[in-house]
């Protein structure tokens, strides 16, 4: 996948999570595939409702529905998160290393400090 089809897809699931009924869509998901029937019981809207944040979830690669009898089940497709994790990861770790630094930085700073406050508390103890 190219850096341009890796950012329209993260583009469309972050934009698809901003949505509080789909984030619950997917953490109803998380525990097991469900009709848009099943998934509408648990919400004050229409199964036609329901059934277009469904959609928005797949236009963003999220879910994907199968064919089950006369069942279509909804199932959370783990590679879009896969995809959205690795991007999260990328930015945690270059803050993590920004504040390490600044944390370093600020220990030399106090140690630095220290030594003046102490030079200053040895030149009055000498006088």
């Amino acid at each position: 996948m190219n850096d341009t089809t890796a950012t329209e897809r993260l583009n469309r699931a972050f934009a698809a999570l901003a949505d509080p009924t789909r984030r619950d869509l997917v953490a109803r998901l998380s525990r097991s595939d469900a009709t848009v029937g099943e998934l509408a019981d648990h919400y004050d809207m229409s199964l036609q409702a329901v059934s277009k944040h469904v959609k928005v979830l797949g236009e963003a690669g999220m879910v994907t529905r199968t064919k089950d009898a006369q069942r279509r089940p909804v199932h959370l497709d783990a590679e879009v998160f896969d995809l959205m994790s690795t991007w999260i990861e990328r930015y945690r770790r270059e803050a993590e290393e920004r504040y390490s630094r600044l944390d370093a930085l600020l220990a030399e700073q106090a140690s630095v400090n220290d030594d003046k406050a102490h030079a200053r508390t040895d030149t009055k103890d000498a006088s």
